[in-house]
């Protein structure tokens, strides 16, 4: 600590690319946000049955069920599957969903490949290699530089909702927030529903407001159908 009370934290090369990434987003891509409540009360439902019996381990996470969730949609919506570059919207057959991951020295997200053809299972195991490997530094290169779009999910800390920051060259990521009882007026009376908050942060270079709305309405529709997700692991 220096004489007047200050300690320097030398910067790391992981917090320098992550400072330029995030630089050029927000200077270069004209961001703007859309806004949705999602009930999670079937999803919560089919998660309890699904997971009924399975070791801790083999369990599907809130998260996983939300990236094949998303993976679905982005089938869906192709525009938010997709690059901006200098020629324009390109548009991705893949569906790579990167996922972001807090280390220690920062953040990443490396991409779940083909989120699309697998099934919430195998999304699951995924998901944990790919948690797993991160922090031991054994991501491949295809990881990290393959995503097509981008899920950032602080639902186990006590955030209700954010917004999070375009990755390059994807034109959007989806932040979501902690699960939250709140009342509803359904049918002329107050029930109790389990509610997440889910943000989506898009570039205007390559989608519109009404494109992101679709978007997070078709998401919705899997989460709140549920049986959708759980299918394509059969």
């Amino acid at each position: 600590m220096g004489k007047d009370g200050r300690t320097l934290v030398p910067q790391t090369k992981m917090r320098a690319a992550i400072g330029r990434a995030m630089s050029k987003s927000k200077s270069s891509a004209p961001h703007f946000y859309v806004v949705t409540d999602i009930t999670m009360n079937p999803l919560l439902d089919a998660l309890a049955a699904h997971n009924n019996g399975r070791e801790r381990g083999d369990r599907v996470s809130v998260t996983a069920a939300l990236v094949k969730a998303t993976a679905l949609a982005l089938v869906e919506e192709p525009g938010f599957n997709a690059h901006w570059t200098d020629e324009g919207h390109e548009l991705i057959a893949d569906v790579n969903v990167g996922v972001a991951i807090a280390l220690d020295g920062g953040l990443i997200a490396p991409a779940l490949l083909d989120c699309g053809d697998r099934g919430v299972d195998d999304v699951a195991a995924g998901l944990r290699d790919l948690v797993s490997r991160s922090r031991e530094g054994k991501l491949r290169g295809q990881e990290m530089m393959s995503a097509t779009f981008t899920v950032s999910n602080l639902g186990m800390y006590d955030v209700t909702a954010f917004t999070a920051i375009v990755t390059p060259p994807q034109v959007a990521i989806l932040a979501t927030g902690r699960i939250v009882e709140m009342p509803r007026f359904e049918n002329g009376e107050v029930v109790s529903r389990s509610l997440m908050t889910a943000t989506l942060s898009a570039d205007h270079r390559a989608v519109d407001g009404a494109d992101a709305a679709r978007f997070l309405g078709t998401l919705k529709r899997f989460v709140e159908e549920a049986d959708p997700i759980f299918a394509a692991a059969e």
